[in-house]
């Protein structure tokens, strides 16, 4: 007996294939959703941690950035108290300074000159007086050029021939005016060039007495 199936199996294989698919379709679509859902999230959460990250950041160097205005204006009263200290220093240091300065000339002014004037401007001292000859002057040069720890850098400004009186002779004499400007050095300064002056003195010295 042969059975024949009139029904039409062939639009229902058509319809459960067709309704497969779409439930296949749906799946995907949703698994779709639920990684890119999730993967959001995560990203989410990611730029959340950065931006935390960032102004955690952001907060250290406003702190840093008060703590070097600190440091900065702290460094410029300790520059200003420095200056203040040393312009004391300088003031307690310059009394004595008339003192130096009229033994350092007697002690490098050399026989046949008479100092006149002694004047002082700051740190630059003006030195007027007669001298018997000009060699006389050269010596007095190289004397506070070279020979004096407080005194340095003289510079001749004017000597002329003249006809000067003295107070121990009655006549005239031909002697020569002359004009000085010489520096005058702090006591720190001072100081080291007589340390200075004394290392070379005791290395001629030894030199010497090796030579012996």
């Amino acid at each position: 007996m042969i059975l024949i199936n009139l029904l039409p199996h062939r639009e229902e294989k058509r319809r459960l294939r067709k309704q497969a698919f779409l439930i296949g379709l749906g799946m995907s679509v949703a698994v779709g959703l639920v990684c890119v859902a999730f993967w959001y999230a995560v990203q989410q959460q990611m730029i959340r941690s950065q931006q935390a990250r960032n102004d955690f950041l952001k907060a250290e160097i406003t702190k840093l950035d008060d703590e070097i205005k600190d440091v900065a204006t702290l460094k410029a009263e300790i520059e200003a108290l420095k200056a203040r200290q040393k312009a004391v220093e300088d003031l307690q240091t310059d009394r004595n300074m008339p003192v130096h300065l009229l033994n350092e000339l007697s002690r490098q002014t050399p026989e046949g000159i008479y100092l006149k004037q002694i004047k002082q401007d700051g740190q630059v001292v003006t030195v007027t007086g007669v001298a018997q000859t000009n060699e006389r002057v050269s010596e007095f040069l190289r004397n506070t050029a070279y020979n004096s720890p407080w005194l340095e850098r003289p510079e001749l400004q004017e000597i002329k021939a003249a006809n000067v009186t003295l107070a121990d002779v009655k006549d005239p004499k031909r002697l020569f005016e002359f004009s000085v400007k010489v520096g005058l050095k702090r006591p720190g300064a001072a100081a080291s060039a007589a340390s200075e002056a004394a290392s070379a003195a005791s290395q001629v010295a030894h030199a010497a007495s090796k030579a012996k």
